[in-house]
């Protein structure tokens, strides 16, 4: 990040006052392009679509020279079976059967990536049909379970990826994925987890999505409060079940952004928009969901409606269950994945490394990351945004932080110093 681009970034921010990004609730008319690589800079993306917090796409002409588009597909752009197999057939990999509902997606079972293979091939030679149904290989830890090494290369527009610094930091987990699946396999309507942002890349075949603005799908929501499963479902149309499209006042304008993602293109999700997925081909792609300072305030409104909505469910044993708030964050925790303590180590984590960038230089970390000093900065003013609503939360301050090293009031006074001095930088 230059100078320009951080000072373009805190005046964007100081005009939300604090609001969430929300990409103005209104879908543009169309999903912007980005041909060429030589021609666009991650200034251009930071301040034309990370801060607006709409969608774009890359040409294939940003992934051409990934190991993944050379060695994982046919001359004839299908899936290399032999090679995958060759390269991952021992690999134990989740599988979700897209024709089974489970709550809002499907249930899940692992097998050895042969084994999944396997089945593709004779699905395929079914007709795209199979008496076991129709499975998904879906969320693949790649780079967790196995080498990634020559399969991909971290764009520069997504290098400040806060989520998968933490974990790698504690060395357990990540949210990067492989997906891959035969013609109609599909993930139903969701948004992305904690709010974050994600891309995917095509390495070969066709999808086809379907984008909602933040706030859209409040006008998809069933008579009961429920979000749709498949947005494609006649079921919608259905004006009892349905009934918000049509009679609320002002009517709730519903508006799906359709985007056909080719082999090699780059889809950039933003914060918040739900989405619904199909793969029109036999198609691999590469996910990663991340977080940072953009978007991390979207992060913590979504963990406090989080927690809201866990209250709610337990209220009636409020009076009666000792501990019930520590009891909340227990179940937090256990249905988002993390609750306030976890969200607090996660602000610390990124926060101190991005104090020792600016304090010791932190050279090898800055090459690492592509983090320098005007990013530092930029990161550790929106860390100190969100961490002084933080430790002001009734809930957070019901959080034991007897052990927490540094306290949240100091960690919150370093950061507040380190903006002032920063200031000029």
């Amino acid at each position: 990040m230059d100078r320009e681009t951080r000072a373009f970034a805190e005046r964007h921010f100081r005009g939300l006052g604090g609001r969430v990004l929300d990409g103005g609730g209104r879908a543009p008319g169309s999903v912007a392009f980005i041909k060429d690589p030589d021609a666009f800079s991650y200034a251009d993306f930071f301040k034309g679509y990370l801060l607006p917090n709409v969608p774009c796409v890359f040409s294939s002409a940003f992934t051409e020279g990934w190991g993944s588009r050379r060695r994982w597909v046919t001359a004839a752009g299908k899936p290399d079976f032999d090679y995958l197999l060759q390269k991952y057939g021992d690999v134990v990999v989740p599988v979700a059967n897209c024709g089974v509902r489970e709550y809002n997606s499907n249930p899940k079972e692992h097998m050895p990536l042969r084994d999944y293979i396997s089945y593709w091939k004779e699905y395929i030679q079914g007709g795209y049909s199979s008496p076991r149904g129709c499975l998904y290989l879906k969320d693949w830890h790649l780079c967790r379970d196995s080498s990634a090494e020559d399969v991909f290369t971290l764009p520069v527009y997504f290098s400040s990826d806060w989520l998968n610094e933490f974990w790698d930091a504690l060395d357990v987990d990540d949210y990067r994925f492989v997906y891959a699946g035969p013609t109609g396999t599909w993930s139903p309507f969701h948004a992305d987890i904690f709010r974050s942002f994600s891309w995917s890349v095509n390495i070969c075949g066709r999808k086809k999505w379907l984008f909602f603005p933040p706030g859209q799908e409040e006008a998809l929501r069933d008579c009961y409060g429920g979000l749709p499963y498949d947005v494609t479902s006649p079921a919608l149309l259905n004006t009892h079940l349905h009934p918000l499209h049509q009679y609320s006042s002002p009517p709730l304008e519903v508006t799906a952004l359709e985007v056909t993602q080719e082999a090699g293109e780059m889809v950039f999700v933003p914060s918040g928009w739900h989405h619904q997925v199909h793969n029109l081909d036999d198609t691999i792609s590469i996910n990663h969901n991340w977080v940072n300072g953009c978007n991390l305030a979207n992060m913590w409104h979504f963990l406090q409606q989080e927690l809201h909505a866990v209250q709610q469910e337990v209220s009636q044993w409020r009076d009666s269950m000792p501990d019930w708030h520590h009891h909340c964050q227990v179940i937090m925790r256990s249905c988002s994945g993390i609750n306030f303590e976890e969200f607090y180590h996660f602000l610390k984590v990124i926060a101190e490394r991005r104090l020792l960038i600016l304090g010791e230089g932190m050279e090898g970390h800055i090459a690492a990351t592509g983090l320098g000093p005007q990013q530092a900065a930029f990161d550790i003013a929106r860390i100190a945004e969100v961490l002084t609503s933080v430790v002001q939360h009734p809930d957070f301050q019901r959080v034991d932080t007897s052990a927490f090293s540094p306290q949240p009031e100091e960690l919150l006074q370093q950061l507040e110093e380190a903006v002032a001095a920063t200031a000029s930088l």
